[in-house]
């Protein structure tokens, strides 16, 4: 659950422990329900309206635009954390990295949020109907100027974006092939971009703004020509699209390229050969068959590899991941937005803030390329620097002490009381660190953490003492305070380990 999902309390695991990798793993992948769309801080809807609200004029809502990013995006996080026993919401956030377009760029957060909806929507679905559907997308026409891209002056980025970044990956086409891919691409724009008056977001393409020549692309291609269709209009424009879509498609590099990325996403940075060719080749081809994402995804998390004992918390931790997946652990739920509004605001956008913090802001990737640990050679080993690593250790303490207004609190003694004998220290950290690592600590640092942080300088009765005396009388409040702060001290510590920062 910690590789699949962003992570779960303790409760959810071992409801999910004795089932088979395929029971579970069918569950993960289940359809799930869309969630309902966010709010303002008045808990009014402003993702289906037109451009400024009634009575509100455009001005006013454009000032208000970063404010509107800002709720958008904690509202998304919110989601990660309800969504603790489906994929959908993680495969959702790596599709965002992959097809990449930001907020801040495309700037009308309706836009952004269809987006969003397309990639959830097609997360495990089919990747030629994804990628079809993603070419036409406003925002990803607004992000990579395909609203610029006419007949004697095609823009080439989204040509070359489209081959690079989404499908057969750099080395694999040459400078022939983005200017043609851009041809096919041409008389596509997007609508309703601030519009005052109706607020439908969707494209056009204009037939006079295509180019109708025939597109010949290189012998990465095979040489394969596109020629114009018959006719005119948007029939025939998609008709072009499908034909370049399915000439990238026919390219085993393609699904090559994209299964390493899935690979990444879930499992480790490193691939060697053997892995390339016992692991990829076989995902790769089971994708070629129809282009279906959910095949890939059950047969990855089906396989033995995906339990090898060295893959396990082999990975640093995202920002994501260790935000939202220590919130889980805890078993902490999204205030009820209609409810307490002021709660919801306070504990959705702490967590968008430490995600920023932590280089990891969601839609608002720094490069077309991603989040820079998912490309870069040294991938995962740059979420962590002097400035990153100290913000994740002010989180996770903020997380225990309370010490901030984010309205998260973690009841560590309910903590405690999860545990199969609460009296014993030994069972006491050996079930806490089993479920919050992603591997054994060793003997001899759960010694460490019993005897110097759990009550050091006493004898391993004196715990079991305690806390019979606190069982015995709850209400008291310095029986209570004492064992929280033992406990207490124990989660800042073990928190703070570099194992946590694995996953």
């Amino acid at each position: 659950m910690r590789r699949i999902t962003f992570g779960s309390p303790s409760e959810n695991i071992k409801q999910l422990t004795g089932k088979t990798a395929s029971v579970i793993t069918e569950s993960f992948l289940a359809t799930t329900k869309d969630p309902s769309p966010p709010l303002d801080a008045e808990n009014k809807d402003f993702i289906n309206i037109p451009w400024g609200y009634p009575g509100v004029d455009s001005t006013a809502q454009n000032s208000n635009e970063g404010a509107r990013r800002l709720i958008f995006k904690s509202w998304w996080i919110a989601q990660m954390l309800n969504q603790k026993g489906n994929v959908i919401e993680k495969m959702t956030l790596f599709w965002q990295n992959h097809f990449v377009s930001t907020a801040t760029e495309v700037s009308d957060v309706r836009f952004v949020y269809k987006q969003y909806q397309l990639l959830r929507k097609h997360a495990l679905g089919n990747f030629r109907t994804f990628l079809i559907e993603i070419t036409k997308d406003p925002a990803m026409l607004l992000y990579l100027d395909g609203n610029l891209n006419v007949v004697g002056k095609p823009n080439e980025n989204y040509g070359r974006e489209l081959q690079e970044l989404f499908t057969i990956g750099q080395g694999n086409y040459d400078e022939n092939d983005v200017k043609n891919a851009a041809r096919v691409l041409t008389g596509w724009r997007p609508l309703g971009f601030r519009n005052t008056t109706s607020p439908d977001i969707t494209v056009e393409f204009r037939d006079s703004q295509h180019d109708k020549g025939t597109k010949v692309f290189s012998s990465y291609y095979q040489n394969t020509e596109i020629k114009p269709r018959t006719g005119t209009g948007v029939v025939a424009a998609e008709a072009e699209l499908a034909d370049l879509v399915d000439m990238i498609l026919r390219q085993e590099k393609t699904a090559l390229f994209v299964v390493r990325k899935i690979y990444r996403w879930f499992v480790q940075a490193e691939i060697s050969a053997t892995v390339e060719n016992d692991i990829i080749r076989p995902l790769a081809a089971t994708f070629r068959k129809n282009y279906e994402i959910k095949p890939v995804l059950s047969q990855l998390f089906n396989s033995t590899h995906f339990f090898e004992n060295q893959l396990i918390g082999s990975q640093i931790k995202s920002p994501l991941d260790l935000i939202v997946g220590t919130l889980a652990y805890f078993n902490q739920t999204v205030p009820d937005p209609v409810s307490d509004r002021t709660t919801y605001d306070l504990f959705t956008q702490y967590m968008a803030a430490r995600a920023k913090e932590q280089q990891m802001e969601v839609f608002d990737q720094p490069t077309v390329f991603g989040w820079r640990p998912y490309y870069d050679t040294d991938f995962y080993k740059l979420w962590i620097n002097s400035t990153t690593l100290a913000l994740r250790g002010t989180f996770t303490n903020a997380l225990v002490t309370g010490s901030t207004k984010m309205k998260i609190n973690i009841n560590s003694i309910d903590l405690v009381k999860k545990a199969s004998n609460p009296a014993d220290p030994v069972i006491v950290i050996n079930e806490i660190t089993s479920y919050m690592f992603a591997m054994e600590l060793t003997q001899s640092q759960k010694d460490y953490v019993i005897d110097d942080v759990l009550i050091p300088g006493l004898p391993r009765y004196e715990w079991g003492l305690e806390w019979n005396l606190y069982m015995a009388d709850p209400n008291n409040t310095s029986k209570k305070n004492s064992i929280k702060m033992k406990i207490d001290n124990v989660l800042l510590y073990l928190l703070r380990l570099a194992e946590f920062q694995m996953g």
